[in-house]
């Protein structure tokens, strides 16, 4: 039996933080106590602020409830490590009035961590590059992101306003399945009612997000996942923006760097090569090519709105690629 009553109580919080329902004598065993001393530790937790919910029986248990307060939270050193990086990535993220937010949690996080810690969570950060693209027309509204999440998770309808790429404004009531991330930007895959069909839609380009209140079941997104669904559905989007790109390598080295791109070799030899790519969106393409651009050099880029576009991308990355000629 554990006889240190503060570290058991830790113990046990951090099992109830996994939010999912403990059977007492599953508690009694992992901690090596009796169930009696299991309720004597869940009710010091309850005197501190931890709302936890029991029911009695052969089948009762615990689990940690949501309470209107957050208390304290315990994590071991994986845990503290990856919401270190989490927040340093949210700072940067395209979630409109994230950015302080994650700021402000990161320094009272990082003000926790002993210097072991620290040194792991700087050394994991300086060696992730994120190239992202800061056009205030992608960030998207948070509010509308935790409805579509708990939307997605509970399987409930919601209605939102919708704006095309042509500007077009449209009103759509969803069954939604999964939001996926694709590059800086945030998409719904959904079961539109009114079309009878499967659609993705940009979360940055929804508005009057809510809950509708009805309820479904949950269908097979084409594809087999969210994912391929929407891989494919972003290649059937017009390429209406078109870049030529001389690059200092041969073809092979470069391919990977554009697996998800439209692209086709105009000339190749052995250690240069000409590639067209075609894309939605003149930052996006230059995106596209700053990857490129990490691979090997980047000679030339035409026409001059793209290569301007990877020029001011590029100055984002001390220490990176060299900016082409334009």
């Amino acid at each position: 039996m554990t006889n240190d009553p503060t570290g058991r109580a830790l113990h046990l919080l951090s099992l109830l933080q996994t939010h999912r329902w403990w059977r007492g004598a599953e508690l009694a065993e992992r901690l090596d106590v009796t169930e009696r001393t299991v309720r004597r530790d869940v009710d010091r937790l309850r005197t501190l602020g931890y709302p936890v919910d029991a029911t009695t029986g052969t089948d009762g248990g615990y689990r940690l409830a949501v309470g209107a307060h957050l208390p304290p939270l315990v994590l071991d050193d994986d845990e503290a490590v990856a919401v270190a990086l989490g927040l340093r990535s949210a700072a940067s993220a395209a979630v409109g009035g994230i950015e302080d937010t994650s700021l402000r949690a990161l320094a009272k996080i990082e003000q926790l961590l002993p210097d072991r810690l620290k040194r792991r969570v700087s050394a994991l950060h300086s060696s992730v590059v994120e190239l992202r693209w800061s056009g205030p027309d992608d960030d998207v509204d948070p509010d509308a992101l935790s409805i579509l999440a708990v939307a997605c998770r509970d399987l409930e309808e919601v209605r939102f306003d919708y704006r095309r790429r042509d500007g077009v404004l449209s009103q759509r009531l969803v069954e939604p399945h999964q939001l996926v991330t694709a590059e800086r930007r945030w998409y719904l895959v959904a079961f539109d009612l009114r079309r009878s069909d499967w659609r993705t839609f940009r979360v940055d380009r929804l508005s009057a997000t809510k809950l509708a209140g009805g309820r479904f079941t949950a269908r097979q997104i084409p594809g087999g996942d969210a994912g391929a669904f929407l891989t494919a559905s972003i290649a059937s989007i017009p390429r209406n923006v078109q870049a030529v790109v001389t690059v200092e390598a041969a073809y092979a080295r470069i391919e990977p760097a554009l697996s998800m791109v439209d692209h086709h070799v105009v000339d190749t030899a052995t250690d240069a090569c000409v590639i067209r790519i075609s894309g939605e969106e003149v930052d996006h393409l230059a995106l596209s090519i700053v990857r490129v651009a990490l691979e090997a050099p980047v000679a030339a880029v035409e026409p001059a709105a793209v290569a301007d576009a990877v020029v001011l991308l590029t100055q984002r990355l001390p220490g990176r690629p060299t900016p082409p000629d334009r």
